[in-house]
């Protein structure tokens, strides 16, 4: 079987962008060479135009290309036309595609096409109850539209795409994103620093940021010795169009939280490991996932999770086990499970140890790649 994947990110040093969807591609496509799968990347928007082959996966670098008029259809048809050939040449059996910008719409490729449902702006909007551009959403309708099946990492972001883009539930198949537990062990989890809270993520509205800084606020009126740590790149702020959500996160921190907080930007991956080990509490009050990969990432190492209880939460935690699920908006009953981990250090690094027993069982990357390899050999024999 030759599976291909089209996408616009992925952590390599060639590739100019990577974010969490590249994460979790990353760790399918590394699991579907090692079972003998034959993988190809088609990566978009790059620098330059390349090909090469690491650890069994063949690499195909598309350089960006711009036009005068209608690039937004001209770059989509140069990437087909890149694609068709060495879906041909290659054999390739199926291709996916991630639903985010609609990369596919006006596109007619020659293997199946299969969206998986990372999270697209329309999507988005709806959870956030924000008006989505037009083009935006006939981008995504009419890429959604051309794929035979789809893969959604919850049931709730699966269900909840099939709804948006009108598309026949029964056609989607939940596959959660999977870790390499053996790149996410802690041998120590009875050592952190006491009170420190860890935030990872795009500072961005969606994530809960000032929901966030209104916590940290009543927490550090009680706990002098708490620190926030916030990693993760800045993003301009849709609602008030202003360049800086950090700025905006900064004006809600009291004079006191202030001097507790710091953020420090984007960090290297194998560094945010260190960070969560680190951390007494991890905290991801997020309005907006269609998973959430810092959660299951803090999780494998051991970490009391304090989460949002949005519907894709509640396939990643089971509240007061392994971890617990609180509206974001509900800001006192957030900062008093705070509370309670920092006052029982014991009871953090147990709900940390079931953590690790839930990603154990749900996200072994191992377990991950055998369903993916299922759905695939089932839509291909099909």
């Amino acid at each position: 079987m030759h599976l291909a994947f089209l996408t616009s990110e992925y952590p390599h040093p060639k590739v100019t962008k990577a974010a969490g969807i590249a994460t979790s591609i990353k760790n399918l496509v590394n699991g579907l060479a090692v079972k003998g799968i034959s993988v190809s990347l088609f990566i978009y928007n790059q620098k330059q135009n390349e090909i090469f082959e690491e650890n069994g996966i063949t690499f195909h670098l598309i350089q960006r290309k711009t036009y005068p008029l209608l690039g937004f259809y001209l770059y989509r048809k140069h990437i087909e036309k890149y694609v068709n050939k060495h879906i041909v040449s290659g054999n390739i059996d199926a291709i996916e595609a991630p639903d985010w910008t609609g990369i596919t719409a006006f596109m007619r490729l020659k293997a199946p096409l299969v969206i998986r449902f990372h999270g697209s702006d329309t999507y988005f909007c709806h959870l956030e109850g924000r008006k989505q551009k037009g083009k935006n959403r006939f981008f995504e309708k009419n890429g959604v539209q051309k794929a035979v099946a789809y893969i959604a990492p919850t049931t709730y972001a699966g269900t909840k795409s099939a709804e948006l883009f009108k598309l026949n539930p029964s056609k989607v198949t939940t596959i959660h994103y999977g870790l390499n537990l053996e790149h996410f062990e802690n041998k120590n989890p009875e050592r952190f620093v006491p009170y420190r809270l860890l935030n990872i993520g795009t500072v961005i509205r969606k994530k809960g940021v000032f929901q966030l800084a209104e916590m940290f606020n009543k927490l550090v009126e009680e706990y002098a010795h708490a620190e926030l740590i916030l990693i993760g790149g800045d993003a301009s702020d849709l609602q008030t169009g202003t360049a800086s959500t950090w700025k905006l996160v900064e004006e809600v921190l009291s004079e006191k939280a202030k001097k507790r907080v710091k953020y420090l930007g984007k960090v290297p991956y194998e560094k945010v490991k260190d960070h969560i080990k680190e951390a007494h509490v991890c905290v991801f009050p997020s309005l907006a996932e269609t998973l959430g990969m810092v959660t299951i990432e803090s999780m494998a190492l051991q970490k009391a999770v304090v989460n949002t209880n949005y519907g894709w939460a509640q396939e990643l935690i089971d509240h007061g086990k392994n971890g617990y699920l609180i509206d974001p908006n509900e800001v006192t009953d957030y900062t008093e499970t705070i509370s309670e981990l920092f006052d029982d250090p014991e009871k953090a690094v147990e709900i940390g140890k079931n953590a690790r027993k839930k990603i154990e069982d749900t996200f072994d990357i191992h377990q991950i790649v055998e369903k993916n390899i299922m759905f695939y050999k089932s839509l291909i024999t099909k």
